[in-house]
């Protein structure tokens, strides 16, 4: 009989590396990257997670589907401008988006701290279900498991989405082609100050809420105008920075991108400041970039500025034939840096 090293094969990385990366938070780092290439898509390869997208789309009987999953562990659970629970609806539906699909279908796996108040259950339940309406998705089925005191934090909570594909446009970072435009849908790094706020105790001049919403129906009106979207990235965890390396790297293309074309808020760049953050690290529930033609752009402008999560869209750059798979940015001053990943430790549980 085969002994059990002998089926399975050895593992990607060293064992020693293991300690610096699993202890690392969040995701979209150098890291937690390094976790996913070698250990995740080695073990599971096939050509779904093979596109390294927000979700997998694919065909069943001739009709096209999409589905996603993810977890949310945000701490604190409230924060301003929502809580785990939308949190969790806004996350699965806008990766959906991405995708080109319209969402229709939300799971919800919960794992439950003892001792958790059913009082604070009973809001983020009902929070979700307030997000699902407005997104126009149901939840449909799900799961409960309640572990030890000091054990969990609260409330985490897991989704799967389920959405359809209507066009037949292949929204991917390998359908980015050199001479698009890349277009950020509105401010950035809101999401990830506000629970950073909460949670130093913190207090500025102007209040900070998430920009935690659902996008889906803003990507919806672009796909109904028959925008030959090529691309698509929401900006959670890693921010700006971190989803456009990952566009860059997997589509073989250098994407250029102009400092003073990317909207922060006053406050928000104050209270990086007083931080050390950098904004395009930054996480965000509601914004997202789209990568189109140059001929298209003016349409998508006009689209996005019409809908009230889009006001704020602008260009912020476009893709070129210099060198593939780097991200540069040109600052206020003029100088042109190299934009990578993360390399230091991510904010944590924001997400």
């Amino acid at each position: 009989m085969s002994e059990i090293k002998d089926i399975i094969p050895s593992c990607p990385l060293p064992i020693s590396d293991y300690p610096s990366v699993l202890l690392a938070h969040g995701s979209g780092g150098v890291l937690m990257n390094q976790l996913i290439e070698k250990v995740f898509l080695s073990a599971f390869k096939n050509e779904h997670l093979d596109s390294q997208h927000d979700g997998a789309v694919f065909e069943v009987g001739g009709m096209h589907f999409a589905m996603t999953t993810d977890s949310y562990v945000v701490k604190p659970i409230f924060f301003p401008g929502g809580d785990i629970g939308s949190l969790a609806v806004h996350g699965t539906v806008n990766d959906l988006a991405m995708c080109g699909a319209r969402p229709l279908f939300i799971t919800a796996g919960f794992i439950l701290e003892e001792g958790t108040k059913m009082e604070t259950l009973w809001k983020v339940v009902n929070s979700m279900q307030i997000a699902a309406d407005k997104a126009g998705v149901k939840i449909i089925t799900g799961d409960t498991k309640v572990v030890d005191k000091g054990s969990g934090d609260g409330i985490f909570i897991n989704t799967s989405g389920f959405g359809i594909v209507e066009g037949c446009l292949k929204i991917a970072p390998d359908s980015v082609e050199i001479g698009d435009i890349v277009i950020l849908s509105g401010d950035i790094g809101r999401h990830g100050i506000a629970i950073m706020a909460v949670r130093e105790g913190l207090v500025f001049e102007t209040k900070i809420e998430s920009d935690s919403a659902s996008v889906a129906d803003l990507v919806m009106s672009l796909l109904k105008a028959d925008i030959k979207i090529h691309c698509m990235r929401d900006l959670t965890r890693g921010g700006l920075a971190s989803a456009l390396v990952e566009i860059a790297k997997k589509g073989k293309v250098h994407i250029s991108i102009e400092e003073n074309s990317i909207p922060v808020r006053e406050d928000v760049k104050g209270a990086c400041e007083i931080l050390g953050f950098d904004p395009l690290y930054v996480a965000n529930e509601g914004r997202f970039i789209c990568f189109v033609k140059n001929d298209e752009k003016e349409k998508v402008l006009e689209i996005m500025r019409s809908n009230e999560l889009g006001k704020g869209a602008s260009i912020i750059g476009e893709v070129t034939n210099k060198k593939p798979g780097t991200v540069t940015m040109k600052s206020v001053i003029g100088t042109t840096r190299i934009v990578d990943m993360l390399t230091g430790e991510q904010l944590p549980r924001i997400c």
